[in-house]
């Protein structure tokens, strides 16, 4: 969503909104991940839109395209945190590469991150989602997923989206109205925590009572 939508959201003072569901909590660190530059990736602290993309991006550098033009273009400059980051088996780097040349070409992408690991890794972080949609032979999905700062996994609590708890990315319908709008509930959540005048009315789930126990 715009970042003036969000601006003017936040101008009115008075924060009243449902709370985007955690339905996974404790998503595996990523920090054995390594980006093209060789350096570490991390999902702490971030607000992170994570894919798996596989080794054969033949058919999937279309999801990637989907997804700059739906999620990323209309709010990449609204947070300093988010991120798009996608993992890859080690040995796709000049595929990435391709795609990079491409997606510069519409935008700035300096909030892309296309990180490298063992399949082994990837399934580690993968299985730590929880979601019943899973990896294909080559170690990647079409869904893609939101995680919050504290490495939770969030979905709306919606029928077409409950069972995979993400989002197709070849449907442009459901990046379009579902996704797009729920990354944008998450920035309002956080940025919302900044101001000393809100409320959120949050839905408690037995994951979010087990998480104040735990605390």
């Amino acid at each position: 969503m715009c970042p003036i939508i969000i601006y003017l959201f936040f101008a009115t003072g008075v924060y009243n909104f449902s709370a985007l569901p955690v339905v996974s909590l404790n998503v595996k660190e990523v920090s054995a991940f390594k980006n093209l530059k060789g350096n570490k990736v991390q999902l702490k602290n971030k607000l992170t839109v994570l894919g798996f993309l596989g080794s054969d991006l033949t058919d999937r550098k279309i999801n990637v395209y989907n997804l700059h033009e739906e999620i990323y273009k209309g709010i990449h400059s609204s947070d300093e945190d988010f991120q798009m980051l996608m993992l890859l088996p080690i040995g796709a780097e000049s595929q990435v590469e391709e795609i990079i040349v491409e997606l510069s070409r519409y935008a700035e992408i300096n909030k892309w991150e296309f990180a490298f690991g063992t399949p082994k890794e990837i399934n580690e972080v993968y299985s730590s989602l929880k979601s019943s949609a899973g990896l294909d032979e080559n170690h990647g999905t079409d869904y893609v997923f939101i995680i919050d700062k504290e490495q939770n996994l969030r979905c709306a609590d919606d029928k077409e989206l409950k069972s995979y708890n993400g989002y197709d990315a070849t449907a442009v319908s459901i990046l379009h109205k579902k996704m797009d709008n729920d990354v944008t509930v998450l920035l309002f959540e956080y940025n919302a925590a900044l101001k000393s005048n809100y409320k959120i009315n949050r839905r408690d789930s037995l994951l979010k009572i087990n998480q104040k126990d735990e605390e």
